[in-house]
């Protein structure tokens, strides 16, 4: 095994569940001494990984293996009727893509999470706190503007890797909740992914009891990572 592959690996102590109510969750954090870099973690996410700010994890939890790894197939994607429906119905957006968070992105933000996650723990107060959540210093964060008129409507933080990108997370406004644009953010990365040759957008964790997570289901063809090998779900 190579030198980029030997790393030590900290379990958190458990807290609840952020996906499933009344059950408890811990991750695996990979060694935050540990020299993280762009192609390390290239490889870490094909592993199942994912970032939280600078930290790299993966769910480690007793008695539930229910987040699994999914990846969309880019160049074997075909949007459904209802996903064509929602770009036409975002076609009069414009996709800005920049390397710093805002104060703007952060008031989106806030109103993001008191609408569409109240009550669930989530700082969205401290501007520092939404910074180290999302920026990276050691990867190529990009945060994927849509604009409608000039309005801030939705951002996406997306990570660029070398053989795909990574849907890290998607605030939008809540006022603009018919136009569904977390599925729109979704759909500009694959294009996106598709234009820059990559072969897969990584989404994330599928949680096949969580209705948040449900979504990730309709991106067909979607791979899942199971018992370290990844394979397409059945349609």
């Amino acid at each position: 095994m190579s030198s980029t592959r030997q790393f030590n690996l900290y379990l958190s102590t458990e807290n609840a569940c952020g996906y499933l109510p009344d059950r408890s969750a811990r991750n695996a954090y990979v060694d935050p001494a540990l020299q993280m870099t762009r192609e390390r973690y290239a490889w870490l996410i094909t592993q199942g990984f994912r970032r939280s700010g600078d930290y790299v994890y993966r769910p480690h939890c007793n008695n539930c293996q229910l987040c699994t790894p999914s990846r969309v197939a880019v160049e074997t994607f075909r949007a459904s009727r209802s996903q064509q429906r929602c770009l036409t119905r975002n076609a009069d957006l414009e996709l800005q893509i920049v390397h710093t968070l805002s104060e703007e992105h952060h008031t989106l933000y806030q109103r993001y999470l008191q609408v569409r996650h109240p009550g669930e723990g989530m700082d969205g107060d401290n501007p520092e706190a939404f910074q180290s959540f999302l920026q990276c210093s050691w990867g190529d964060a990009q945060f994927w503007e849509f604009r409608s008129d000039g309005r801030l409507l939705a951002v996406a933080v997306v990570d660029s890797l070398p053989a795909a990108l990574s849907a890290v997370y998607t605030f939008f406004d809540p006022d603009e909740a018919a136009r569904s644009l977390g599925t729109y953010a979704v759909l500009s990365q694959i294009a996106g992914a598709k234009k820059l040759g990559l072969p897969y957008v990584y989404l994330g964790y599928w949680v096949s009891e969580s209705r948040k997570m449900d979504y990730k289901k309709n991106f067909r063809p979607l791979e899942l990572l199971v018992e370290n090998s990844w394979a397409t779900v059945p349609a």
